[in-house]
């Protein structure tokens, strides 16, 4: 029997709508990027290219892949790094930006390596990073770009993605703890065995009805999330929950 016991897990953390608020401006730019995009797209000069088609892609590929761009990839033929670069052009990120103080602070206090991974692509991410100012905090980061599997894409939730993460790093999943808001990737990766955390407070009203369904006061913890938490400002106190 192994009396395994680790020092400190490796934490893998969200960016968006986990360490800073991205509903308050930056999704609802991102996404009138996307419908703009995804416009010119479906665009074939004869039928007209209803709003309706257009929420259906994005929020449609979203739901099955996971992330809007597969679903244009794979449909469309769209190009990863045009689709990254021109639906997350904003203007004016730190203005954009929302979040809370301290997370240096955490992040410092928390026991563990840390490592940054997000669906979001890689100069967006390097940006918002900088402005919230914990960028040394991350012994790496990993953003969609660097999410490829046998030269296939594979964002989160894929689980051979992030098999391959742990394998590559030389972490055991047990080892491991996911901090995210989406439940998606939560379950994919509690089926691999890694620890489990939801945090909560970024969720919009929509998302938390569709979430709470008959109780819309409380967001009901699924089986397959260890710890939830409205804030990452409450890890250091939930840490006897993930041994």
């Amino acid at each position: 029997m192994s009396n395994h016991k680790p020092s400190a897990p490796v934490w893998l953390f969200d960016l968006d709508n986990t360490l800073h608020d991205a509903s308050h401006a930056i999704f609802p730019a991102i996404s009138a990027n996307m419908n703009t995009y995804i416009a010119r797209v479906l665009h074939d000069g004869v039928n007209e290219v209803t709003q309706e088609r257009i929420d259906a892609a994005r929020l449609g590929y979203w739901k099955r892949y996971g992330a809007t761009l597969l679903g244009m990839m794979r449909h469309h033929g769209v190009d990863a790094p045009h689709f990254l670069r021109e639906t997350h052009d904003l203007k004016d990120l730190r203005a954009m930006m929302r979040s809370e103080a301290g997370l240096g602070r955490l992040l410092r206090r928390l026991p563990g390596r840390k490592i940054l991974l997000t669906n979001a692509p890689l100069d967006y991410s390097s940006h918002v990073m900088r402005h919230l100012g914990i960028n040394r905090h991350f012994a790496h980061h990993i953003a969609i770009e660097q999410m490829h599997v046998h030269r296939q894409l594979r964002p989160k939730p894929s689980k051979l993605m992030l098999a391959r993460l742990l394998r590559r790093h030389g972490v055991a999943a047990r080892d491991c703890v996911l901090v995210e808001d989406t439940l998606a990737n939560l379950k994919s990766a509690k089926q691999l065995g890694l620890g489990t955390v939801w945090v909560t407070q970024y969720l919009r009203r929509g998302e938390r009805s569709t979430l709470a369904m008959a109780r819309p006061r409380r967001l009901i913890r699924p089986n397959y999330v260890d710890v939830k938490v409205k804030s990452v400002r409450q890890l250091p106190r939930q840490l006897h929950r993930l041994r």
